[in-house]
This record gives C-alpha cells, sequence and structure tokens, in this order.
C-alpha cells in the first residue's frame, strides 16, 4: 500500500473529524504504508558559454567588441555596455579570477562553433564512393533526379563516380558521354572538384567528383 504524504496527511484530518483524536494507529498500517516523496530532478545542463543575466558575478575582466582589454569592470556595468552596443556579454574563460567575458554576438558565435562542429564531423566520416548511373541520352527529368542524389552525397561529405554505359551502337557516339559529364562537371562546379578525369573502360565511360 502506497501513499504519499499528501493522501496520508488527508486520511489523518479525516479521521479527527470523526472523533478520532488521539486514537493509535494499527502497527501492521504504519510497517506497510510508505510515504513516497516526489523525485527531485537535476538542474539542465547549460549548453554553450553563460552569457548576459546567466552571469551572476559581481565583477569581470571585460573584452570590448574592438578586442580591446577594458580591466575588471563591475558585471551591470559590462551588461549595459553590452546592451547598449546591440550585443551580448558572454564568458569566454570561466576559470580565470574574475572569470574572462567579451562583448560580442551571441548568435554568431553559436553558429561559428555549430559549423566547426559539423566540420569536425565530417573529417571524421568515413568517405565512401557512391555510384551514379546514367545513360548518354538521358532525358531532362531523369538528369535532374540524378543530379539531386549527387548534391546529397556530397553534403554527407561522399564522393561520386558518374558512370555511363554504352549500349550497342552507342559506342559510335562516345562525343555525346563526353558531353554528358562535360555537364555535369558544370554543374557541380560550385561544390565538387574533379578527382578523377572522364575516361572510357569497356562499354563504360566514368568519372570520379569529390565535394570541394
Amino acid at each position: 500500500m502506497l501513499l504519499t504524504s499528501t493522501q496520508l496527511l488527508r486520511h489523518f484530518r479525516q479521521l479527527r473529524r470523526r472523533g478520532a483524536r488521539g486514537c493509535s494507529y494499527p502497527k501492521q498500517f504504519v510497517e506497510n504504508t510508505t510515504i513516497r516523496r516526489p523525485f527531485k530532478t537535476d538542474a539542465p545542463v547549460k549548453d554553450g558559454p553563460r552569457s548576459n543575466r546567466e552571469i551572476r558575478i559581481p565583477k569581470v575582466q571585460l573584452i570590448a567588441a574592438d578586442g580591446a582589454n577594458m580591466g575588471i569592470v563591475p558585471t551591470d556595468q559590462a551588461l549595459r555596455m553590452a546592451e547598449e552596443a546591440g550585443l551580448d556579454l558572454v564568458e569566454i574563460s570561466p576559470n580565470a579570477e574574475p572569470p574572462v567575458c567579451k562583448i560580442l554576438d551571441l548568435g554568431k558565435l553559436k553558429y561559428a562553433n555549430q559549423k566547426k562542429a559539423a566540420e569536425a564531423r565530417k573529417k571524421q566520416k568515413i568517405v565512401e564512393v557512391k555510384e551514379i548511373k546514367m545513360r548518354p541520352n538521358i532525358d531532362t527529368h531523369d538528369y535532374e533526379v540524378k543530379m539531386k542524389a549527387i548534391g546529397r552525397f556530397f553534403e554527407e561529405g561522399d564522393k561520386v563516380k558518374v558512370t555511363l554505359k554504352f549500349r550497342g551502337r552507342e559506342m559510335a557516339h562516345q562525343e555525346l558521354g563526353m558531353k554528358l559529364l562535360q555537364q555535369v562537371k558544370e554543374d557541380t562546379i560550385e561544390i565538387a572538384k574533379v578527382e578523377a578525369e572522364p575516361k572510357l573502360e569497356g562499354r563504360q565511360m566514368m568519372m570520379v567528383l569529390a565535394p570541394k
């Protein structure tokens, strides 16, 4: 039998209203009754440096937005300076005495940190070579679908091998394959570089691109 502290208190009051003041409760009732206390949740972990009103120490060593060292100033004064500049006061060295804070754009700082983390993950990723197969006479719709897939692979940090397969008399028109691969190169020039130039192997023409 599990009762919360509120339920147990309500039970005692009901007994008192019925004239049971001073009565003793059976030993079995006391032994089998467990008072449940509410769980104490852990405080949320702060993601990133403290900023603005989260900085509650009396004084900080202040770095201005232009990088100038303003020395040790009251935190309230540093906050006013940040607000007047339309920026944020961010703690950049919490273990210093007093902590070092800088006036900067917190939004830009978070974006830069996210970009660095993404670059780090990209470097850690095992690069794969994805293959995209096309026909020399591919139509516009299929070409657009293939190019979207290529773009997605580059975003994931993978290389792409574009393979063209010639059938029958198509081998007499290899220039169509070269023209198509050249088009792929031009359409991805902003996001990719050619790692292996187009070459013919048997009835297949291929080219390898790598993300920039």
